[in-house]
């Protein structure tokens, strides 16, 4: 009987989808604009030599934060593509304005103005892409300049290189945000996530092979590797499926035959990690591409005896001092991120005006204050939930040696957008099957 109704409701599902001609639109939109993406990731920046390149990358097993930076870009720095930047500046330009308009009030009231206050909010983050783009981008052609005496450049004129470079990248950048735009307006899912995670998976099948086919691994390291990986995935879905659900009682109860109904109760449900992916991309974007700058300044010093290499070694993925700075950027981003997307006093209002509470609350103050006390409390469960992510996956690769990428940030990336986008595909068809319903209803009223 039970597996008649799953075999029924997958047919309604599979002929929803055949009818709905729209959703279908979205995802072949989503899958080309995700093609140009790649194809755009192996244009060349002008002036390379890639040998030089291509031997850098080779020089040993772990790059430290390039080997991170080259992940999220999707190859897109191995290759020095024009989208080498990828969407970080973006990120980077966003984790500003948002801290920004928590301090200054003037810049935080834009977002309780609605859709005119975003749009002014968004053009701000604009503005700030291409400063930090063009900041990022002579940083990498200087040090692309310095890499190797300078035979990284073939190019005779240094100006010329670096306003080719820095032309180059902040086009690929802003192609980037308008792709990930389109993406998210006329395709499925976040087009932001989307394009980080696509970046990820497409690495994966080299890394999966160079870890396989690495002689200097024992059979049982192989084999930690692929179980931790399966245990984390496991973890990612558990918690982020997982859900504190809050009973909310309403007092206004329709009446039927003159007699009052039983009070209406529903759910609100709180996730454990509301900040989502935001945290580590966050921790990562403030860490990553300085020092992804200073290895390739490190790189070219002589006897790597200069302030760049000393400083490196100090702030090196995978030891004590990144480890620190990484979980407490990823802790203060969690509630960073919480408190801009949920906001307890806001809830209490809207439940108070709507006629709900909470059993043993009053509604208002005492509301928002039990609100926060249980956000609170999740937040710093899903704080440590990401920082546990994070981290086990750089000590294995520390203690390992290899590239293990597959673990903390890009495995949260990748699993959380793989779930987001199944869901939205899921809420388009039930509005087909919905939307089916209503105009057949009409029909038959006008009938």
């Amino acid at each position: 009987m039970a597996l008649s109704t799953v075999k029924k409701s997958q047919a309604s599902a599979m002929n929803a989808f055949s009818k709905a001609s729209d959703l279908k639109k979205r995802i072949v939109f989503t899958i080309l604009a995700l093609v140009v993406f790649r194809f755009g990731s192996f244009i060349p920046l002008p002036g390379i030599n890639m040998d030089v390149i291509s031997s850098f990358f080779n020089s040993g097993p772990n790059n430290g934060f390039i080997d991170m930076f080259n992940t999220f870009a999707g190859g897109a720095l191995e290759r020095m593509s024009i989208l080498a930047l990828n969407i970080m500046p973006y990120i980077s330009a966003s984790i500003v304005i948002q801290m920004a308009g928590a301090i200054f009030k003037p810049l935080g009231a834009l977002r309780k103005e609605g859709e005119a206050g975003m749009r002014k909010m968004n053009q701000y983050t604009r503005y700030l892409t291409i400063f930090i783009t063009i900041i990022q981008g002579y940083g990498l052609s200087v040090a692309l300049q310095n890499m190797a005496d300078g035979t990284a450049v073939i190019l005779s004129s240094s100006l010329l290189f670096k306003v080719t470079t820095i032309v180059s990248l902040l086009g690929g950048t802003l192609f980037v945000i308008w792709l990930g735009e389109q993406i998210t307006n006329r395709g499925i899912g976040n087009g932001t996530s989307l394009i980080i995670a696509i970046g990820i998976l497409a690495e994966l099948p080299k890394f999966f092979f160079e870890t396989l086919t690495n002689q200097a691994l024992a059979s049982s390291a192989v084999l930690i590797i692929l179980a931790m990986t399966f245990l984390l995935i496991y973890l990612v879905v558990f918690v982020e499926r997982a859900q504190r659900r809050i009973v909310i009682q309403y007092s206004k109860g329709m009446t039927m035959g003159g007699r009052a109904m039983a009070m209406n109760n529903s759910y609100f449900p709180l996730k454990i990690n509301m900040s989502g992916v935001m945290p580590p991309i966050f921790a990562s974007a403030l860490l990553m591409l300085p020092l992804t700058i200073l290895q390739f300044l490190a790189n070219s010093e002589v006897g790597q005896s200069g302030w760049a290499s000393n400083l490196r070694i100090w702030l090196e993925r995978g030891g004590a001092l990144y480890m620190t700075l990484y979980a407490v950027l990823i802790f203060f981003f969690t509630f960073f991120q919480t408190s801009l997307v949920f906001n307890p006093t806001e809830m209490a209002e809207n439940l108070k005006k709507n006629g709900g509470f909470i059993a043993g609350r009053r509604p208002g103050k005492s509301t928002a204050e039990y609100l926060d006390y249980v956000v609170t409390r999740l937040t710093f469960l899903g704080a440590i939930y990401l920082v546990f992510l994070c981290i086990v996956p750089e000590l294995l690769t520390a203690e390992l040696g290899i590239r293990f990428i597959l673990g903390g940030t890009s495995l949260l990336i990748v699993v959380t957008v793989i779930m987001e986008t199944i869901s939205q595909v899921q809420s388009h068809l039930v509005a087909y099957q919905y939307e089916s319903l209503i105009r057949k209803a009409q029909l038959k009223g006008k009938l």
